[in-house]
């Protein structure tokens, strides 16, 4: 046996280079007045000008979306760059923030604590793509320092990102090398010992073929948890791309990736029926602090390569190799009150509970994109290819703690203890190895029937493969599991054209859930008792306008829809499971994007949510679902950002997102509570170089629970749930040359 202290924080490394690099950005200003150089803007890859506003997006980034997202027959939300900036948004979950109907659940000791994201209802766990490529790795996408813009594609839609999608899919689209030299130098400083350092620079490669650039992004960066005792964040990362013009028609573009985190996992407070339990605060922190760890690096390389046969065809090839090793110990916030005085408890969850997991992905998607008539018809194609291949190498280790070593009386409820004191001893519970491969052929076509009428078509197959392989401490194997699934997904739309700013269209679409969907991500869903079930299957329906208003410079959106999944799996009385559920989500999504006025943008959103489990299984204690909402599925949420440029160079921002009162599970009617969550921003431009920006996020200190493991909890195993970032203030200089 031996004493704990096995996680070793490191020292933090960045407050003196984001102090400094704040002064010189300030003291830059002299400097820049005598040079006479001005500001570059940014442009966003693969995106048309923005028709006056830098919150409205004309185009998605993936070539699998051919047409302007106004002639697209389905909700599709984009958060440009500069929301991102003005809000200083750091996390794909702070960004997703910005999007409604989207919720995050807690993370699980079983599956780990990466990003867990919900669309309107359903998990998109495994639907993010990164560029237009499967990125499934369970893992928190904790920065945002090389991400151009996010784009959610809202449901079920099989056809453009295979397996999953019930609710949609997330597109994170990275910087990529410009045509301009530009060199943008940010330095933070703000409330729970933020600081943060950022280096973007564009260079052209003049001489080295056609239009060649290099591009490199670096970040260092540490925070503590707003509201959160001992809760801390630190990582840095470097991402480099090369843009290679062979000539004006065929370039290629090479990228790399490379972030490492080391944070302190927080699994949140103990909570029954959503409530926090009497003599909690916000603040607690319930896991052992010198055992507890989240380490992270991630590694991807990425070649893109282009070549356009003519003004009408073009070849695009994707390929990506991504590796990502993640070493986790967890201790949940699950806490037992019976048997120990009032106020007092005992830990109930996984203690010490380490999972080191490595994930490798061969990715490669070729598209060809073509325009042409035939019969009279305007058709715009999208013909493509996609192979993968995923693995994962997991081990899962102890610490031996348990309710033999705490004391007889429990902690105390109000002042858990945060360090383990006690004996530790490391040891090995299992092994787990999976590998996931899927193929695709996919064919996209926009059919101009008519002036006024588009057709959208789209057709994809895919070939999905399950391998999972268990095995004990001792290295023998204890389970040894396959599947295979061969599905066709649709998707159909008509687009109606009244005038030339307003689109009208119905559209349909399906998708489907293998069990093996997650196999690659937390080396879960694949078991004997699921290895031969189809995958379960989805179905959406929607109608929908969009317009583009004053001078094209500002859209609406809205759109009625309706998704369906048929047949859930669920587990029987018996423990067999069966695909005997049926759930529906229908509701209201709504949108207006761009300039109200030269001087006002608006960036806001809307979505009701109807969710109903239509058949399930009862639970085991005999609670009928059947009728109850989906957990964690707000029936209203609303998110908005506004800014308005005030004279001499003062600017000045505002945020709100109302999330409504909703149920923690599908199984019974208890409710988190509904919260608003205000934010603001000021900025002002000292000159063409030097920008200044202040940022109060939760401007009025609301209490809020933003994440929820989807459990009641009981006396004896409470549930948990994680609040929003406290109030806190960022203050940030951005010198640009």
């Amino acid at each position: 046996m031996t004493s704990s202290n096995a996680s070793t924080r490191s020292p933090r490394p960045f407050k003196a280079c984001a102090l400094g690099l704040a002064v010189a950005s300030s003291s830059g200003y002299a400097i820049a007045e005598q040079a006479g150089q001005k500001a570059l803007q940014l442009d966003n890859i693969n995106v048309d000008a923005q028709s006056g506003s830098p919150y409205k997006t004309e185009h998605s980034a993936s070539s699998k979306l051919a047409k302007p997202l106004l002639d697209m027959p389905q909700t599709i939300t984009v958060v440009p760059a500069q929301v991102i900036q003005e809000q200083q948004a750091l996390s794909l979950r702070q960004v997703l923030s910005n999007v409604s109907g989207i919720t995050f659940n807690a993370g699980e000791g079983g599956g780990g604590s990466g990003d867990s994201i919900n669309i309107r209802g359903f998990s998109a766990n495994s639907n993010i793509q990164i560029d237009g490529l499967r990125d499934s790795a369970q893992t928190n996408r904790t920065d945002t320092f090389n991400i151009e813009q996010v784009e959610v594609i809202k449901g079920p839609n099989s056809v453009f990102g295979g397996a999953g999608t019930t609710g949609g899919s997330i597109n994170i689209i990275s910087k990529q090398p410009q045509d301009r030299a530009f060199t943008r130098l940010g330095g933070s400083v703000g409330t729970d010992n933020y600081y943060r350092m950022t280096l973007d620079s564009n260079q052209p490669l003049e001489g080295v073929g056609e239009n060649s650039a290099f591009r490199v992004n670096l970040m260092g960066h540490q925070n503590d948890v707003a509201g959160r005792e001992e809760i801390d964040r630190e990582r840095w990362g470097l991402a480099p791309s090369l843009r290679l013009g062979f000539s004006e028609s065929t370039r290629l573009t090479l990228s790399a990736f490379h972030q490492v985190d080391d944070n302190l996992p927080d699994y949140g407070v103990p909570a029954l029926d959503g409530k926090k339990l009497g003599g909690v605060s916000r603040e607690d922190y319930f896991g052992w602090k010198n055992l507890d760890k989240e380490e992270v690096e991630q590694s991807s390389f990425t070649a893109n390569f282009e070549h356009d046969f003519n003004d009408n065809l073009r070849l695009q090839n994707l390929t990506r190799y991504s590796h990502i090793a993640r070493d986790t110990i967890v201790s949940a916030s699950h806490v037992n009150t019976t048997g120990v005085p009032a106020g007092r408890y005992r830990p109930a969850g996984p203690q010490g509970y380490g999972r080191d997991a490595t994930t490798e992905m061969w990715i490669n998607q070729t598209n060809l994109v073509s325009n042409f008539n035939l019969l009279g018809m305007r058709h715009d194609l999208v013909t493509g290819v996609e192979v993968s291949r995923e693995t994962l190498d997991l081990k899962t280790y102890g610490h031996g703690l348990g309710n033999a070593l705490y004391p007889t009386d429990g902690y105390d409820l109000s002042n858990p203890p945060g360090k383990w004191t006690g004996p530790s001893n490391k040891a090995t519970s299992g092994y787990t190895e999976t590998e996931l491969t899927n193929q695709a052929l996919y064919v996209f076509d926009t059919i101009a029937l008519h002036e006024q009428w588009d057709l959208n078509l789209g057709l994809r197959y895919d070939k999905f493969k399950g391998e999972a392989q268990g095995y004990g401490a001792d290295h023998v194997k204890t389970s040894d599991v396959d599947s295979t699934d061969e599905k066709l997904s649709g998707r159909a739309g008509l687009v109606y054209k009244p005038t030339e700013n307003g689109r009208i269209y119905v559209a349909w679409g399906n998708s489907f859930n293998p069990s093996a969907e997650s196999l690659a991500s937390t080396g879960g869903g694949l078991t004997t008792a699921t290895a031969d079930l189809s995958p379960e299957k989805n179905e959406t329906w929607e109608l929908g306008t969009k317009w583009e208003l004053l001078d094209k410079r500002l859209e609406l959106d809205a759109a009625l829809f309706r998704v369906e999944k048929t047949n859930a799996r669920e587990t029987m009385a018996d423990g067999s499971t069966q695909l005997a559920g049926k759930q529906r989500v229908q509701g209201l999504e709504v949108g207006v994007t761009g300039h109200i006025t030269e001087q006002w943008d608006v960036f806001a959103n809307y979505t009701f949510l109807d969710s109903e489990t239509l058949d399930a299984a009862d639970t085991a204690a005999g609670i009928a679902r059947e009728g109850q909402a989906l957990g964690n599925t707000p029936p209203r949420s609303l998110n908005l950002w506004t800014t308005y440029k005030l004279p001499a160079d003062w600017t000045v921002g505002y945020g709100a997102r109302y999330v409504s009162e909703r149920n923690v599970t599908s199984s019974t009617t208890a409710k988190l509570d509904a919260y608003w969550v205000h934010n603001a921003m000021v900025a002002y431009r000292v000159n063409e170089q030097l920008d200044l920006q202040l940022n109060v996020n939760n401007l009025f200190d609301e209490d809020y629970v933003e994440r929820v493991r989807q459990q009641n909890g009981t006396d004896a195993r409470s549930s948990a749930i994680e609040y929003g970032d406290a109030r806190s203030a960022i203050l940030s200089a951005t010198y640009a040359f």
